[in-house]
C-alpha cells in the first residue's frame, strides 16, 4: 500500500544565503522537509520529479518560489517520490 502525503514546503531559508546559490538551497530544503515530514529511513532515497525543479527555476537562479506545493509518495522497494501538486 502506497503512502501518500499532500505537503507545503516553505522555502524561506533559501533566501537567508547569496542569491547566487538561492535555487539551489530550494532544492535542498525540500530534500530536508520531505526526510523529516515522511521519517526517511537510512536505506532510502528520494527522487524529485523534473516538474518540481522547472517550478524552482521557473523565475532564475535568484528568484526562486517562496514555498512549493507538492505531493509526497513513498512505495515499498521504490524511492520517495516528490511530485508537483497539480490543482
Amino acid at each position: 500500500m502506497a503512502e501518500v502525503k499532500e505537503m507545503t514546503i516553505p522555502l524561506r531559508a533559501a533566501w537567508a544565503v547569496p542569491r547566487t546559490r538561492r535555487a539551489n538551497r530550494a532544492i535542498t530544503e525540500i530534500r530536508k522537509h520531505v526526510a523529516r515530514h515522511m521519517k526517511m529511513t537510512e536505506d532510502e532515497d528520494i527522487w524529485i520529479d523534473e516538474a518540481v525543479n522547472h517550478y524552482i527555476w521557473s523565475r532564475g537562479m535568484q528568484k526562486p518560489p517562496r514555498k512549493v506545493r507538492v505531493v509526497c509518495t513513498r512505495e515499498e522497494g521504490f524511492p520517495l517520490e516528490v511530485k508537483l501538486l497539480e490543482e
